[in-house]
């Protein structure tokens, strides 16, 4: 078992930045949580971060790129396993998002993918990607894909957490989550403990 520094959220937010602002080029970032760890928020406030040091940023959401209805909802609305392995488009993620970004010279990246209301997919446009951008994806089980990252968060929340934050609607999530997390082999680059997103800790060598 590791051990955990505690630091404050403004902190974490400053880390996170640093280890960003520490790399040159284009950098893919990956804020793994559940929907019960609200990713999306932390990588907002790292983003804004960045963009107050004049680096630019911006923010992709995992719930953007899902894939379709047919494929997502085969074995049911409500089937765990479904959530873990139909329920998000990680290749079109790494087609129209990472990948464009390793390419030298001038790059274009997709801000979404398909719209969850209609089922269709949504007709965002590209955006440019200068050379200094970092781009944060926030999501759940992101890591375990192997997906192209140069850096990656993993937002840890237990089991009892999970259950008691994530929306009812989103109940049947949790299992798929736990059964990611019980599987996965790959290591985030900061690990860090959530169940308190007021009071984090990262774990630190020992």
């Amino acid at each position: 078992m590791p051990s955990y520094a505690p630091l404050t959220p403004d902190a974490l937010v400053s880390m996170v930045a640093d280890r960003c602002l520490a790399r040159t080029g284009r950098t893919r970032v990956a804020i793994d949580g559940a929907e019960a760890a609200a990713p999306a928020e932390l990588a907002g406030r790292i983003a804004a971060k960045l963009r107050s040091t004049g680096r630019p940023a911006e923010v992709v959401e995992l719930k953007d790129f899902l894939l379709p209805a047919s494929q997502r909802l085969e074995f049911g609305r409500e089937d765990p396993n479904s959530y873990r392995e139909r329920w998000f488009d990680f290749a079109a993620l790494a087609r129209e998002v990472l990948d464009p970004l390793a390419a030298p010279g001038a790059a274009h990246w997709l801000p979404r993918l398909r719209d969850p209301e209609t089922d269709r997919s949504v007709r965002a446009e590209r955006q440019p990607a200068p050379g200094g951008l970092v781009l944060l994806v926030a999501g759940p089980m992101l890591l375990g894909r192997w997906l192209d990252f140069d850096l990656s968060v993993a937002l840890q929340v237990d089991e009892r957490v999970l259950r008691e934050r994530t929306p009812a609607e989103l109940a049947f999530t949790v299992d798929g989550v736990l059964e990611h997390q019980r599987e996965n082999r790959e290591e985030p680059d900061i690990l860090v403990r959530y169940n308190h997103p007021e009071r984090p800790a990262v774990a630190v060598a020992v």
